[in-house]
């Protein structure tokens, strides 16, 4: 069966920047290290993947995905106290299509941040969810190791 993000999750990722909660990415740079950065553009392009745009073609986590393409993400909301972890496997897309549309979907903001259209998309395939150690959604089943809250 394959992995569906729940509806709440979805609307979480989706407001995310409206609601003074950036979602924080983590990849492993190319010398091993771990490099963390908030990334206001992330949003949801599934049941199962997010959509990034880079606005820095060079910058750490474009440059990670050739070595190691694992990544996580943490969403983080104070004031409805929802908070989760996804982990899962990058891809910087080459199709000009996907690039238009992971750029589109972006908040404003951040589109105003590249106006220029300089950056890349990145698309981010979901493997599992995580909320208090517990995975609640995974693409493997067998991985889920407590109920997905209600």
């Amino acid at each position: 069966m394959a992995l569906k993000l729940p509806d709440e999750m979805k609307n979480a990722v989706n407001n995310a920047m409206a609601d003074r909660a950036p979602i924080l990415m983590a990849a492993v740079q190319e010398d091993g290290q771990p490099y963390m950065s908030y990334r206001g553009s992330t949003h949801i392009r599934g049941d199962d993947e997010f959509g990034v745009w880079l606005r820095n073609v060079e910058g750490h986590t474009a440059s990670a995905m050739a070595k190691n393409n694992k990544v996580s993400l943490f969403y983080r909301n104070t004031e409805t106290r929802l908070a989760f972890q996804i982990q899962g496997r990058a891809r910087i897309v080459s199709d000009e299509a996907t690039r238009r549309a992971i750029y589109d979907g972006s908040p404003e903001v951040e589109q105003n941040a590249d106006k220029d259209y300089k950056g890349v998309g990145m698309i981010v395939e979901i493997d599992r969810v995580i909320q208090r150690g517990q995975v609640v959604h995974a693409r493997n089943e067998s991985e889920i190791t407590a109920p997905a809250p209600a």
